[in-house]
């Protein structure tokens, strides 16, 4: 009698150490998710200063745009959750719109190799952006479904594991981003 109790006991224990296992290691794979947008983000941060100048050169008049681009980086450097990120991040890109936008209307600037080069790098920085989000949501998602499923359901409060956020715009901010921009001079 006491050796089943022994053995029932030890399986329990097998299993709650292979539960909590597989919870560490989704919410460590979503931590890593979270990070690679932070980096991602923050090289394009880092692009914009250089892309302003560069276009500043050629637009001098153009200096709601330039404003509105500043603003938006100081926003996404300091965001500071899942929602204020992709705020910030949907702030910049609307401003990098406009300031593409003013580009156009200025020939030399297009046909020079700093500007080409700095938004190439940006279109490669906003591919690597999106890649991130997708690989964040598919992670938290897991965590979230190994959180909520049986029998995982039963241990992963105790153990103080929580639902993480997904990476998402609400209704207005996808519609500001998908909308075009439309500048006048």
């Amino acid at each position: 009698m006491v050796w089943i109790l022994l053995i029932a006991a030890g399986i329990l224990v097998v299993i709650i150490v292979g539960i909590y296992n597989r919870l560490v290691k989704a919410k460590v794979r979503v931590n890593e998710a979270w990070s690679d947008i932070t980096v991602q983000l923050k090289r394009r941060v880092d692009l914009i200063p250089n892309l302003v100048e560069t276009v500043k050169g050629y637009a001098k008049h153009e200096k709601s745009v330039f404003e509105e681009v500043t603003k938006a980086r100081a926003a996404m450097t300091g965001a500071g959750n899942v929602a204020d990120t992709a705020k910030a991040d949907n702030m910049l890109t609307g401003a990098l719109k406009s300031l593409f936008a003013v580009a156009e209307a200025y020939p030399d600037l297009k046909a020079n190799t700093n500007f080409q080069d700095l938004q190439n790098e940006l279109t490669d920085t906003e591919d690597k952006i999106q890649a991130a989000r997708r690989f964040y949501n598919a992670s938290v998602r897991d965590l979230n479904t190994k959180i909520t499923v049986f029998p995982s359901v039963i241990f992963a409060k105790i153990l103080g594991f929580t639902r993480r956020e997904f990476y998402v715009l609400d209704a207005t901010e996808q519609a500001a981003a998908e909308k075009p921009v439309d500048v006048k001079f």
